[in-house]
This record gives C-alpha cells, structure tokens and sequence, in this order.
C-alpha cells in the first residue's frame, strides 16, 4: 500500500508541475517538432509542413508505421503539401492547390494519399470521397536509420524532382513534375513582342531544352550586342557553349577568351575557370 500511494503521490505531483509550468507560460522542446521546407520548381514551389516524431529505438515499420492502414505522415496534425501549379506525382495528375498526405505502408511499396481535409488532425476527419489523388511508390532499403521522420526534395531539375520519405532504413521515393514548357515556350515568344527582349534568357533556354541551335546563337549575340552587355563575361560565355554545340570550334574559342578576358577584368575567377574548361573541351 505504500508504495502504491507514493507512485500516486508522484503522479499527482507531475500533473500538478505540469499544470503549473503551463499556467507559467514555460515553453518546452516539442516531441516531434514541425518543420516546413519550401522548394522552389519548375514556375512555382512545392511546399511541406509536418511533424518529425523520433525513433527511440523502437521498431517503426510494420509496428509504430502499421502495415495495410492509412497513416498522417508523421505526427500530430496531418501532414500538408502545397503546390504552386499543376503537377504529376508519379505520372498522376495533381492540380496546383494545397492538400493534406497519408501514406499506406506495405512490405513491397507504399501508397501515397492526396486529401482536401486540410482540418484532420491526423487521421481523424478523413474521408476518401475526398481524396484528390491515390498511387503507388516502391520503397529502397537505406543502408543506415534515419532517427527522425524525415522529407526533403532531391535532383531538383527544371522540370521535375524527387520528394524523398524517410524513416528508419526505409525510403520512400515519390517523382514531381510539372509540364512547363510550353508556358515558357509562350513567355519567350511573348517577351520577344516587347521593347525588352530577354535573349539571354531565351538564349539558355534554347541551349539548355536542345532546341534549334541556330536560333539559340541568334539570340546570344543579340544578347552580348544589347546596351549594358559589353562586358557581360557570363554572356559571352554561354554564346561559346552555343557556338561550340553548333559544331562551331573557332568561334566557340574566340567568344570563350573574350569571355576569360572580361572575367579577369571583373575578378571572376569561376568564369575564368568555367572557359579554360570549355576551351580545353574543344
């Protein structure tokens, strides 16, 4: 009985401490805190909130992440996934919009959720006639733990990038990409209707999507021959990577010094680098 009253006694006392630091205002460290990462892709950004619980030595998958049941991603609040402009998630159309996402783990793969319920607090208040999007995502066995619940974006391109799911030793990869060039495609030949005529920008751009390269020097040298661009090393360099695509190996040599010259003018010893680089390439 004894001791039976003081495990109640301690029990009373840590509830009262409780009360008591939060009557005080006493802030503590969250047991797994909410982070938000915003990456910017394609003509927008993806953005993620969602709480990070810790490991703690306990088994995750098929135990604390059951197997066959829908789970918030997390912890706490359901995890939310903002996308500036229509995507694809592994080829499955997601309009541009805000949306909460589950995941159903299984041995072989995992099922990625797409929700409205942006109220849930984790999986209470979902409903699959709300359900924006369902698909599949194989997972990798990783060859180390990850001890907090992890997501971040890797091999982020232009077009497309990988949102990477992490916990323990598993990973779930999930493939994001948009469908952009034929806005940009539009903006150029709008732009090119205009008093300022982005020829840089369209001259990368040709260069960068294997585009008519003829078309794409036109535009760089109209670029290096515009009124603030006498000395625009960067230019100049890029009309030397278009010169040298085209086949043209002189040119591509000529533009690349001119390039080094104006670099080490600026001080610009990466662009120096970057056209002894590409001279040595020819």
């Amino acid at each position: 009985m004894k001791q039976l009253s003081a495990f109640l006694s301690a029990v009373a006392l840590c509830v009262m401490t409780a009360g008591a630091a939060q009557a005080q205002g006493i802030k503590m460290p969250a047991p797994s805190p909410t982070q938000t990462i915003k990456q910017d892709f394609a003509l927008s950004s993806v953005e993620v909130t969602y709480s990070r619980p810790l490991a703690k030595g306990r088994v995750i998958m098929g135990d604390l992440v059951p197997y066959g049941k829908l789970w918030r991603m997390g912890a706490n609040a359901a995890t939310r996934i903002k996308f500036g402009e229509d995507v694809k998630l592994n080829g499955t159309p997601v309009p541009a919009g805000e949306y909460v996402m589950y995941g159903i783990p299984s041995p072989e793969g995992w099922e990625i959720v797409l929700n409205k319920g942006l109220k849930n607090w984790g999986i209470d208040g979902y409903k699959k006639e709300e359900d924006v999007a369902r698909f599949k995502t194989e997972t990798q066995e990783l060859p180390f733990p990850i001890q907090s619940f992890m997501i971040l974006f890797e091999d982020v391109r232009p077009n497309a990038m990988t949102m990477m799911i992490s916990w323990d030793r598993t990973l779930i990869p999930v493939e994001i990409t948009a469908d952009i060039d034929s806005k940009v495609m539009a903006s150029i030949d709008s732009a090119m209707k205009t008093d300022k005529k982005p020829y840089f920008s369209a001259a990368v751009y040709y260069y960068e999507t294997n585009r008519d390269v003829k078309t794409a020097l036109d535009y760089a040298t109209k670029a290096t021959q515009q009124p603030g661009n006498e000395k625009a090393f960067w230019i100049y360099h890029w009309k030397a990577k278009i010169e040298a695509k085209a086949g043209d190996k002189a040119a591509a040599k000529a533009t690349a010094e001119k390039s080094i010259a104006l670099a080490k003018a600026a001080n610009n010893a990466d662009y120096v680098a970057l056209n002894e680089k590409l001279i040595a390439s020819l």
